[in-house]
């Protein structure tokens, strides 16, 4: 895939892939992007519902939406339709005409898109009658509501694998065979009339509020990314980025670290974000002399932390404001800060791994100039800040994605008028337009039929009651772990933590390992949504506040994207850098060691957050400045760097270091810091000496 060469700089000449090469790596671990290619004229009519439902949702944004039950019903009948034409039954194939397909699609196929669109469509259209109804389902709202659990099981099937489809099956078990569960697990029991009326005919389940946020805030949001990039925003942030970080030690690495924090501020997806990106800043880190798998790693480790940073935050924030019932200024508020750590955390990795292999930065003839940049594309920024300005203004998120919307099509009609004239911004701006409604609402299709069968999940945690009783059960399990841990250090002349603060700790750690297996597989927002009823009322039990609760669970569910075995995003990087794939999971799970320890210091101190109940700026400033120092302590050891090699003693000591300085606690802080001088003064001295020298 990719011709490398050695350089006399010790690095390696790799040449950049091409367009098709790359869409076949973002295809090969992103199922989501898996579409096939329709016989004509079967392409002109997919691609003319992909373009009104845009339409729709642009003009519900600016207008009003209807009636919630009407707007998520029609959303997801004309999405499976979609689905069932976008995406074939096993891998991507072209279909053409004859006996088998007519119209150039499966017969089994036009099956399950007309099935979809008639099941999803029916609750809207009885949706007076429904008040009389719910309860007492007719045996036609049963078939129904059957019809449209199965095909949104094989819908997601194919727009993102098994895993999700699997844990549905599990949970709709579970309602229907309750008697027969161990333990504290069982449960009466419910009957498929009750099971489907509970998901299909009320606002628990399908209807939830899982479909109904992605209908109303991300489907827009993801039509704004589109948008947003095809003006230049995205090309316009990597320039940006490489005149103001290229030219320092490992430049094209922090070039990747920054210019993916700024593409993810408008982007949902970390494999799109390590494809888009990566496509230019591996070839370039593995040509200045970084390993192949540290590159991969990085660009993963970098883009998984657009899932974290606002405005967009991978269209969780807005699930957000609907289960916490908070304003969107306050979501994003509190995502700056761990958001902050996560890149500081990569971007010292990289420093110090530049450090330690000598590696140079990028020269002036290799970077373009940041003020040449701003001059050419500084209009693509104007959709960014209104959207950013509505947002903060307290209007409605659909409100922001309308106006910023709307900017990038004035821009691009400027932009076009620019090229070659009034005809020419006619034509190019209808041409932008259509391409762009139809690829903004291909990227949502997948994230809608998930959200819906999520929807069911949700459903059954509310009719069984099992999130309470998950709950328990790992609390229990961390109440025994913590009164032997306290147990065990009795011996000591001191308290190091009381059982309620081990059994938090412990409780933390099993909810991380949940929500880490959780997401292998499965996307950031619906991980999101089954961690929220499964894993946050674990938390809830110990006193835990809600937003603390949920943003542990996000972050967690996010770092499955770089936790081997499944590691997409550094796979997809891998794929760029012709790396062993498992060796670049490894690395981007070990620069993402931000993302891990940052959680567990906001759960432990909720003023890192910012807007939380009892912030103090003085709890704050612990709580920062010790996650700081404890991040670069741990980012020393594993690089086995500071300012000169370490020793094996030394990485021990500044592992011990970090873990105090993280703990929000003035005391493990001073000792944390009391731990890290002697070793930087030895660093220090050794550095002087081999100056002087």
């Amino acid at each position: 895939m990719t011709d490398h060469r050695s350089t006399p700089g010790g690095g390696e000449d790799v040449r950049h892939l091409s367009a098709d090469e790359l869409q076949a790596i973002e295809e090969k671990f992103d199922p989501e992007l898996r579409f096939r290619v329709l016989a004509w004229p079967l392409t002109l009519v997919a691609a003319a519902v992909l373009f009104l439902l845009s339409c729709y949702h642009f003009y519900t944004a600016g207008f009003g939406i209807p009636q919630a039950t009407v707007h998520r019903g029609f959303h997801l009948g004309v999405t499976l339709l979609l689905v069932f034409l976008s995406f074939a039954a096993f891998g991507r194939k072209d279909i053409l005409p004859g006996p088998a397909a007519p119209f150039g699609l499966p017969l089994g196929d036009w099956v399950l898109a007309i099935a979809g669109l008639v099941a999803a469509l029916y609750v809207p259209w009885i949706y007076s009658e429904l008040a009389f109804r719910v309860g007492n389902p007719l045996p036609i709202d049963v078939i129904m509501g059957t019809i449209l659990i199965i095909v949104l099981l094989e819908a997601v099937r194919r727009s993102m694998g098994w895993p999700l489809p699997v844990i549905a099956i599990l949970f709709i078990a579970y309602a229907y065979f309750g008697k027969s569960m161990p333990g504290i697990l069982v449960h009466p029991g419910a009957s498929w009339s009750n099971i489907v009326n509970h998901l299909y005919l009320t606002s628990q389940g399908i209807y939830g509020t899982a479909l109904g946020v992605i209908a109303t805030y991300v489907f827009h949001f993801v039509l704004f990314g589109v948008m947003a990039t095809r003006i230049g925003l995205g090309q316009l942030f990597i320039d940006v980025a490489s005149a103001l970080a290229g030219r320092y030690a490992g430049g094209p690495a922090k070039v990747s670290v920054l210019s993916s924090a700024l593409l993810g501020s408008i982007s949902g997806s970390s494999i799109a974000n390590t494809v888009t990106t990566g496509a230019l800043t591996i070839p370039a880190m593995i040509r200045i002399g970084y390993p192949r798998h540290f590159a991969a790693a990085v660009e993963a480790a970098a883009s998984t932390g657009g899932q974290i940073t606002p405005p967009v935050m991978g269209a969780v924030a807005f699930l957000m404001i609907e289960y916490l019932g908070v304003p969107l200024t306050t979501i994003l508020t509190a995502a700056l800060v761990p958001a902050f750590m996560h890149f500081f955390g990569v971007l010292v990795q990289v420093h110090l791994e530049a450090r330690r292999l000598g590696l140079r930065g990028l020269s002036v003839e290799e970077l373009p100039n940041a003020w040449k940049v701003l001059k050419a594309g500084w209009l693509s920024v104007v959709p960014l800040v209104i959207l950013v300005g509505v947002l903060l203004s307290g209007r409605t998120p659909f409100a922001a994605a309308f106006w910023s919307i709307s900017a990038c099509i004035v821009v691009l009609a400027i932009q076009q008028l620019q090229a070659g004239g009034i005809a020419q911004a006619i034509r190019g701006t209808a041409h932008g337009l259509w391409e762009g409604f139809i690829l903004g609402a291909k990227q949502s299709l997948s994230v809608t039929a998930a959200a819906a069968l999520v929807g069911v999940v949700i459903g059954v945690v509310t009719l069984t009651g099992v999130g309470f009783k998950i709950a328990y059960m790992v609390a229990g399990v961390a109440q025994d772990w913590a009164a032997a841990a306290h147990g065990a250090l009795s011996f000591l002349p001191f308290e190091l933590m009381g059982v309620p603060t081990w059994t938090l700790l412990f409780t933390l750690i099993l909810t991380a390992i949940v929500c880490i297996l959780m997401g292998c597989g499965i996307p950031t927002t619906a991980n999101y949504i089954i961690m929220v009823a499964v894993a946050a009322p674990i938390l809830g039990l110990l006193g835990v506040q809600p937003l603390v609760a949920h943003f542990f669970v996000f972050y967690y569910g996010v770092l499955a994207d770089v936790t081997p075995p499944v590691a997409m995003a550094a796979y997809a990087g891998a794929g760029i850098a012709g790396a062993n794939a498992f060796k670049a999971g490894n690395t981007a799970f070990r620069l993402s060691m931000g993302k891990v320890l940052v959680p567990f210091v906001f759960a432990f101190q909720p003023a890192l957050l910012l807007v939380t109940d009892g912030f103090t700026w003085s709890a704050f400033a612990l709580a920062f400045g010790g996650a700081v120092l404890g991040i670069w302590a741990l980012a020393a050891a594993v690089s086995n760097w500071l300012f000169a090699p370490l020793w094996w003693f030394e990485r021990v000591v500044l592992v011990i270091a970090a873990l105090l300085l993280v703990a929000p606690d003035m005391i493990a802080t001073l000792i944390g810091i009391a731990l890290m001088l002697p070793v930087i003064g030895r660093q220090l001295l050794m550095t002087r000496g081999a100056a002087a020298s």
